[in-house]
């Protein structure tokens, strides 16, 4: 089997694993699909290390066929002149040998064209498209809100009675009798009080008419002597003391008391409700599901496919024989910047020289064998032809 129908055919079981991981995805569930997917993608690395080893095969071709090309170059080839006269089937045999439509001045060399090779980018499915599910958390505000504390209620109130200040009369005493008692009544009289009463006594006279006591030889007179009487004031009762009934008033006393103007009443009085300013936290979106939709996840592997073989041709060439020292000096000093060492800068092809533009061709994928004309215009050198 040729290496270009090889990576076809695995290029063709890449394709049909990715698509039957895909179609194996839609069917099952997401952990079964994601087991299934995981599978597939191990399937599919094996099968790029199954690539990467036929590259690696084909590369140990080309260094093969690159041994067998210093091989024929080292070998040479005896000088062409006119080629001697035989039968026309020497001469055949001989002219396929000789690069055909040879131009004088000009010198070939049998060549080796490596296979051609095209990279083409494919797009394969890695991962199928699928969903995610995130859980987006409610979303709240902080909002200055009046919170009721104490509903409003009803209470009653007692109404006091007022007073008012009122002088009054006040009986202190009640009325009563008394005896009381009626001094006796007493005069004053003028009485004349025998203090003596009349006496008849002898009195010495002092003249004849005088009765002469004749006892004694005196005149003695016998003197009515009046009664005395002394002027006396007195008290006489008049009317004993005696009682009598009196009416005791009553008594009354002014008293300032306080007495009601209007009584102790109640009233309904209705108390707010009181309320108090807090923060609170209000919703403002409600926690909800948010379904974000995956891409399917592609991958770009690049495959060479391979156009053309290998072949073996004749090609002209650049060699001591057309070439001057100044080009084969200009093709050494490309040769260096190209990062490929030519060895000294002499103008001369060795085989330093010639190493470097092997190498060179492989680098570029050129035609190995000889300093051909499309290696010295990779290498923008102009030469004569």
């Amino acid at each position: 089997m040729s290496r270009q129908h090889q990576s076809s055919v695995i290029v063709i079981a890449i394709v049909a694993v990715a698509l039957g991981a895909c179609a194996s995805n839609r069917s099952m569930p997401k952990s079964e699909a994601q087991r299934q997917l995981e599978q597939r993608e191990k399937e599919l690395a094996s099968l790029q290390n199954t690539v990467r080893d036929q590259e690696k095969n084909l590369s140990q071709s080309q260094s093969r066929v690159q041994e067998l090309e210093r091989e024929l170059q080292s070998a040479s080839l005896p000088a062409v002149s006119s080629p001697p006269p035989s039968s026309s089937g020497a001469m055949a045999s001989g002219a396929e040998l000789l690069p055909p439509g040879a131009k004088p001045g000009e010198c070939y060399a049998r060549t080796f064209v490596p296979p051609s090779y095209e990279t083409k980018t494919l797009n394969m499915l890695k991962k199928d498209a699928s969903e995610r599910v995130e859980i987006v958390p409610a979303r709240f505000e902080s909002v200055q809100e009046e919170v009721l504390v104490k509903e409003a209620t009803e209470k009653i109130e007692v109404v006091p009675a007022t007073y008012e200040w009122v002088e009054e009369r006040v009986l202190v005493q009640e009325a009563s009798t008394r005896l009381e008692q009626v001094p006796a009544v007493y005069e004053t009289v003028v009485e004349q009080v025998l203090v003596r009463p009349a006496e008849t006594t002898w009195k010495k006279g002092r003249g004849p008419i005088e009765k002469i006591d004749a006892a004694t030889g005196e005149i003695m007179c016998l003197v009515e002597v009046p009664a005395e009487h002394k002027t006396v004031t007195k008290r006489v009762l008049k009317t004993p003391a005696t009682t009598r009934s009196a009416a005791v008033p009553a008594q009354y006393q002014a008293v300032k008391k306080q007495v009601v103007k209007t009584p102790a009443t109640t009233r309904s009085v209705v108390v707010p409700a009181t309320y108090k300013t807090v923060k609170v936290a209000k919703l403002v979106e409600p926690e909800r599901e948010r379904r974000i939709e995956i891409p399917a996840e592609y991958q770009t592997l690049s495959q060479r496919e391979q156009i053309s073989d290998s072949r073996m041709g004749w090609q002209p060439v650049l060699c001591e024989t057309n070439a001057t020292r100044t080009t084969v000096r200009s093709i050494q000093q490309a040769l260096g910047s190209a990062g490929h060492d030519p060895g000294p800068i002499d103008g001369l092809i060795g085989q330093q020289t010639l190493g470097a533009v092997r190498s060179y061709q492989q680098a570029k994928g050129l035609a190995t064998g000889g300093l051909t004309y499309a290696t010295i215009d990779s290498l923008g050198v102009k030469v004569g032809r």
